[in-house]
């Protein structure tokens, strides 16, 4: 017993006191306004006073209520990004730009990789639409609710949404893109440049909007240099290492191969190099191969793969910029192309 008459080691210690946004301001020396304001909106405060409040925060324990200020402000600080194949590596570097230039401009990313499924994209319609984001960028080429040729009512989702890579047909939506129909044709210039007349095309899915501009671009590179079209050169793809094995197959079982091939994404060239070189042959010295986007593994492939850039990065960057525009109330061009190059590297070559 203690000298309480209570059982030694019985009684309860005192709750904590939680702490509160007054506690942080008192020990910050600062209101209560500049404490929210530091937590949401840094850039607006001096470097000081931010240390200052975090040094309280720390102390205090104070753990800040995102949900409740997320009632009285009306704004969760999320965005959506729809993507329609999170393993595609061709995604890494825009996913960089999105988080770099949402970071910044204080905004959390969610992605919401689709995968092909239906379920997916009702799942993350409701989610959208419910206002658990703010505002949604779609690389996946359609609004929620539509076809990829823009077919079917859209989703009704009140937040603001930009468009990226894919463009969207009629969608009164910011749409930031390269021009696919331009890049193809340069690469379709190029290889015929280096004196090849049977170049082949691995193509992209069947009604993907990227596949249709770059389809056209590779036929006025055809025609630009005065080959005739051949439709038994086209191999359909999906942008995959797989597809790419598929069509070195196709390619190398025939009688009349192509000297060169041009195939619409990296992944579909580098497995397509990959069943050449399994068949005994050498690129580009049996035959030449190229690709398209630039990614990571390009320029470290056997042979390094001669390609298109694309500014990944930068495209990722520009798309968040115009929707923190647009949840900033400000306007944002509805139409934004960003440039690409050639990159010549070991693949390709004059014919034999």
């Amino acid at each position: 017993m203690d000298g309480h008459g209570r059982k030694a080691g019985s009684g309860r210690r005192p709750a904590q006191q939680v702490a509160r946004i007054h506690d942080v301001a008192k020990l910050a020396n600062v209101s209560t306004a500049t404490v929210s304001r530091a937590l949401a909106s840094p850039d607006r405060v001096s470097a000081e006073t931010l240390a200052r409040v975090l040094n309280a925060i720390a102390s205090t324990g104070y753990v800040p209520n995102p949900a409740a200020r997320s009632l009285r402000s009306h704004k969760t600080g999320m965005v959506l990004v729809v993507l329609p194949d999170l393993a595609n590596t061709f995604f890494s570097r825009i996913l960089r730009g999105v988080e770099e230039t949402l970071f910044e401009a204080g905004y959390g990313m969610i992605i919401g990789d689709l995968d092909g499924s239906p379920v997916k994209e009702a799942h993350f319609a409701a989610f959208a639409s419910a206002g658990r984001v703010d505002g949604a960028i779609l690389l996946n080429g359609h609004l929620f609710g539509q076809s990829r040729e823009g077919k079917g009512m859209p989703v009704a989702i009140n937040i603001p949404l930009v468009a990226l890579c894919e463009a969207i047909p009629n969608a009164d939506i910011p749409q930031i893109e390269i021009d696919n129909r331009l890049s193809a044709e340069t690469m379709t210039r190029y290889l015929a440049s280096l004196g090849h007349r049977r170049i082949a095309y691995v193509s992209g899915p069947a009604g993907n909007v990227l596949e249709r501009e770059r389809m056209r671009g590779y036929r006025d590179g055809l025609e630009a240099e005065q080959i005739a079209f051949d439709a038994g050169l086209v191999i359909g793809g999906d942008y995959t290492v797989e597809s790419g094995v598929a069509a070195g197959r196709d390619l190398l079982a025939r009688e009349a191969r192509p000297t060169a091939v041009f195939c619409t994404s990296d992944e579909m060239a580098i497995g397509l190099m990959r069943t050449v070189h399994s068949h005994g042959l050498r690129v580009p010295r049996d035959m030449s191969v190229a690709g398209f986007d630039d990614i990571e593994f390009a320029a470290v492939a056997e042979p390094a793969l001669t390609t298109i850039h694309q500014p990944r990065r930068q495209l990722g960057q520009a798309a968040a910029t115009a929707l923190v525009s647009l949840l900033s109330g400000r306007t944002t061009p509805r139409s934004i192309r960003l440039e690409t190059s050639l990159v010549i590297r070991e693949s390709t070559a004059p014919p034999l």
